[in-house]
């Protein structure tokens, strides 16, 4: 009975294959369809391997033709990036929802979105064969099929996503940095996928932090816990981070951007295991203003861009207030990274705040997973509930000035893992390399449908804000308007997209509980 359930659900995938491959025979538009599994009601994943993967339909350069109109969908029944294209006109006055969009109203610029090269991320991807560990770094950043991704961060040194605590000079007293090297998991998971990624996509940008200092530099002289970079080591950690910068270089990966440090709050966490290190507002501006800005200025990566604070926006305003009274140190900096884990807490305001206050330095939304509080589920295979909660904070973050949204692991297990302090978490994709397979989940899904279409350059611009439907709007340096919608009513909505400075209208009928991305050319 066994033996013919394997030999069935066999058949059937081969059927699939067979589908697809003369469907890009006859129609090379056409888009893979996802290959669905269910781990439960309303917990669908798409199936990946080594032979097949869902594609979006209508791959870039497409654009929809004037009066006309592409509309993705993404749904909680099952649909994923499923494409209709319709006409322009006016609308029935049904009761339908109104969306003005004004695209002389306009905001920030647009940097792009992406994930996170972990150690744990690239044992997974390296536990797949070479062809589904293709597919997978496809998926994310092939600029015809994928999600576009244009951002990549890469840690230096380990994380509490590494099977061990390390730094890149692990030597004490090792003050001219004569030990420095790369880690094996440098050589091993990091570096091969970024450069794969980047041969994918060349306009791809890297950008890095440090979880912690090596301890010998530290005043607790430990990877985690209340540990501060001690001052006679300030300029040694300054090339510390140079030596980083250099070395991947030598390998191929050039790093775009540095922030002063993931999560210094951490330090200041009783009984906290994840790698860090504190900084107080003054003494990160006083590093920066006298080591790390000097440093990389006068090297030959001079244009690599500083980011501060690298950690909850409960640090906003005032955190950043404060590093930037040192006026030489804000002159050093280009943005400031932020992490989502207590935005549950922390209205979205605080991101209006800190840009009124410092309207020429970038917000990025630098980390985001979900599984990561006590007593959550890790991982939770399918889970829409989880990528409603991704679309809906990078809408938040795009209508308070964010310029970009950064994922966590990009790759992990069936556990979440491996992490050496036993803090897993979910990942947009999930490795199952017992069947050289992987799976995306809506996670996955609710980040394309807005670094799939929103390109960087992009310009954010007005539209209406409602209650029953969260919408950012853009338009793109090819002139194209791209809206990116979520529906979280129970019963289908109509909805009309009102161009108020062209008269274009848009009716759309948006699916209950449903990521939409709509683009029209201007």
């Amino acid at each position: 009975m066994i033996q013919e359930i394997v030999k069935n659900r066999k058949i059937m995938w081969k059927a699939v294959l067979l589908i697809a491959i003369l469907s890009a025979a006859t129609n090379k538009s056409v888009a893979n369809d996802c290959v669905p599994r269910s781990f439960g009601t309303n917990n669908i994943v798409c199936v990946c391997n080594s032979t097949y993967c869902d594609s979006t339909p209508e791959p870039k350069p497409s654009s929809p033709e004037k009066g006309t109109f592409h509309w993705y969908v993404s749904s909680r029944d099952g649909l994923r990036l499923s494409l209709s294209k319709g006409q322009m006109g006016r609308c029935q006055n049904d009761g339908s929802l109104t969306l003005n969009i004004d695209t002389s109203k306009r905001y920030q610029t647009i940097l792009g979105f992406g994930g996170a090269f972990t150690d744990s991320a690239g044992m997974n991807i390296k536990n797949l064969s070479e062809a589904t560990q293709d597919q997978l770094i496809r998926a994310y950043f092939d600029p015809k099929d994928g999600s576009r991704y244009t951002l990549g961060r890469i840690p230096i040194g380990g994380t509490d996503f590494s099977t061990r605590a390390y730094t890149l000079d692990d030597y004490d007293d090792d003050a001219t940095l004569q030990h420095f090297a790369l880690a094996p998991e440098d050589v091993e998971y990091k570096i091969p996928y970024a450069r794969k990624a980047v041969e994918l996509n060349p306009d791809l940008r890297f950008f890095s932090a440090a979880w912690s200092a090596p301890t010998w530099m530290k005043t607790n002289h430990k990877i985690n816990g209340f540990g501060f970079l001690k001052t006679e080591y300030y300029q040694t950690f300054a090339n510390y981070i140079l030596k980083f910068i250099e070395e991947y270089k030598k390998n191929g990966v050039d790093i775009w951007g540095v922030s002063t440090g993931n999560e210094p709050f951490d330090a200041y966490i009783p009984f906290e295991r994840l790698n860090s290190m504190g900084w107080t507002p003054e003494l990160v501006g006083d590093w920066i203003a006298n080591n790390l800005g000097p440093t990389l200025a006068n090297s030959e990566y001079n244009a690599t861009h500083i980011f501060v604070l690298d950690d909850q926006r409960l640090g906003l305003p005032w955190f950043v207030n404060e590093i930037f009274k040192n006026e030489i140190a804000r002159n050093y900096v280009y943005g400031i990274a932020v992490h989502w884990y207590a935005d549950i807490l922390i209205p979205p305001v605080v991101l209006d705040q800190t840009h009124n206050n410092f309207p020429d330095k970038n917000l990025l939304m630098t980390e985001a997973c979900e599984g990561s509080f006590p007593l959550e589920k890790k991982v939770v295979l399918g889970s829409w509930e989880r990528g409603k909660r991704y679309i809906l904070s990078i809408t938040q973050y795009m209508n308070h000035w964010g310029v970009g949204w950064v994922d966590w692991n990009i790759a992990l297990n069936k556990d979440g893992g491996p992490t050496y302090i036993n803090n897993n978490v979910d990942s947009p994709i999930i490795v199952n390399p017992e069947n050289d397979e992987f799976y995306k989940q809506p996670m996955y899904y609710a980040l394309k449908h807005y670094s799939r279409f929103v390109d960087r350059g992009s310009v954010r611009i007005f539209i209406t804000d409602t209650i029953e439907i969260k919408a950012a709007a853009f338009i793109t340096p090819s002139n194209e308007i791209v809206v990116v919608a979520y529906n979280d009513n129970n019963e289908k909505t109509n909805v009309v997209l009102n161009d108020v400075t062209s008269e274009d209208y848009i009716c759309l009928e948006l699916p209950p509980h449903s990521m939409n991305t709509v683009i029209y050319n201007k």
